[in-house]
């Protein structure tokens, strides 16, 4: 019988997990930082937008109208946003697929950035629904059907996520200390990866897919029945590019965390994906080529449209392509981050060009994003980055997992 005086174990355990998470909310490092200065006004400004937003409608913020009912949240955050998350389903791919063991150690931080980059533009389009509580009718079919690409891209959607948090919480159990839970997670890593893969490929190519409904709103040059493909393939070169950026930033961020080896193969690894990013971006700039020649729009290149669509190709595809070819030969680790940066530019102009920019290009009002759709903007990428950092800095993402951990794994 137990004293009343005295508290069981499992009090003492409850006690010390409810202690243990109140330690980890806690801030770590210095607050007065360059990052923190700048993002924290934005992020608060952000949230006040937000509820201006829910409080009196799309119209108080937003420059959207019946017209044109998708602009930067949906364009850039969702559209864009889901491409540069394509690093997640290519690496993995890569590691537990092709079983190509060099780039193991990015796996964590990738899928990470892939689920958080999926959960927050979940979240930007919710806040661009004008209804949002409905959101449910594309998942269960209602006014739409099972059959149509809305149903297939939020299915794809919501399971891909669900993947990637299964993908990921080996290292949620690794952080709580929860040994029996992690060996059988770490069990279903291979089914999730899979699962997952197979999910991304969809869902990237059904993202385009959405846009063949829309032959007439879009300008010819951006328009083409292979638009799934082509969201699909710039997928796997704006994912890469991404890992590239994020993970040499990452690198000095946080120094202290990642080991001397994984410090040393970073270069190796950059240079490896360097050849991807070069070989399918080449496949992305042929199929263009190709479907330029398909659809005969010789006519439109001599138009500002057509300037802006060469400087896109040309500018943001063509140039990195062959820095990515140069800097692989050559070694050269500083071309090869500067050609992902150009790279994700190219994407961001790409995804804006065929939802934004040459969307509606005929109206006789062009749409222009309000600088409280920015702001808002702004706010979700800085709170997903200052989620990233904190669960970084407390899970081993870029760090060694524990030894009892390594041994489950075997």
């Amino acid at each position: 019988m137990n004293n009343p005086a005295y508290p069981t174990i499992a009090e003492n355990e409850r006690k010390f997990n409810w202690q243990f998470l109140f330690n980890e909310l806690k801030p770590k490092g210095k607050w007065l930082t360059p990052f923190n200065i700048i993002s924290l006004p934005i992020m608060l400004l952000g949230l006040a937008l937000i509820v201006l937003r829910f409080w009196k409608g799309l119209g108080a913020v937003t420059n959207l109208t019946q017209e044109i009912p998708w602009g930067l949240w949906i364009g850039f955050d969702v559209v864009t946003g889901v491409a540069f998350a394509g690093g997640a389903y290519v690496v993995t791919f890569m590691v537990y697929i092709l079983n190509m063991k060099k780039y193991h150690s990015i796996v964590r931080v990738t899928v990470l950035n892939g689920f958080l980059a999926y959960a927050f533009y979940t979240g930007a389009l919710l806040i661009d629904l004008g209804r949002p509580w409905n959101v449910v009718n594309p998942i269960i079919g209602n006014n739409y059907g099972t059959s149509s690409v809305m149903f297939l891209v939020a299915w794809h959607f919501l399971l891909y996520m669900l993947a990637e948090l299964f993908e990921f919480s080996p290292a949620i159990a690794e952080w709580l200390g929860a040994k029996r839970a992690h060996k059988i997670l770490s069990g279903m890593t291979i089914g999730a990866v899979i699962l997952g893969i197979t999910l991304s490929t969809l869902h990237q190519s059904g993202l385009g897919a959405l846009f063949l409904m829309a032959k007439d709103k879009i300008y010819p040059l951006w328009y083409s029945e292979f638009i799934p493909i082509l969201f699909l393939v710039s997928s796997i070169f704006a994912g890469l590019s991404m890992v590239i950026f994020e993970g040499s930033i990452s690198n000095k961020v946080f120094f202290n965390q990642i080991s001397e080896k994984n410090h040393k193969a970073h270069n190796s690894i950059i240079h490896g994906l360097s050849k991807i990013c070069a070989v399918t971006m080449f496949a992305y700039f042929f199929l263009q080529f190709l479907v330029f020649i398909h659809d005969k729009n010789w006519n439109y290149l001599n138009t500002p449209m057509g300037y802006w669509f060469l400087v896109e190709l040309i500018g943001f595809v063509f140039i990195p392509m062959m820095m990515f070819f140069y800097s692989h030969r050559s070694g050269n680790i500083f071309m090869i981050k500067f050609a992902a940066v150009l790279t994700m530019i190219g994407v961001i102009l790409n995804r804006l060009n065929v939802s934004v920019i040459g969307f509606r290009w005929d109206a006789p009002v062009h749409y222009i994003p309000s600088w409280m759709e920015i702001v808002v903007t702004m706010a979700v990428i800085f709170t997903e980055i200052w989620i990233f950092r904190w669960v970084v800095n407390r899970m081993p993402v870029l760090s060694e997992s524990p030894t009892w951990a390594k041994e489950n794994n075997h």
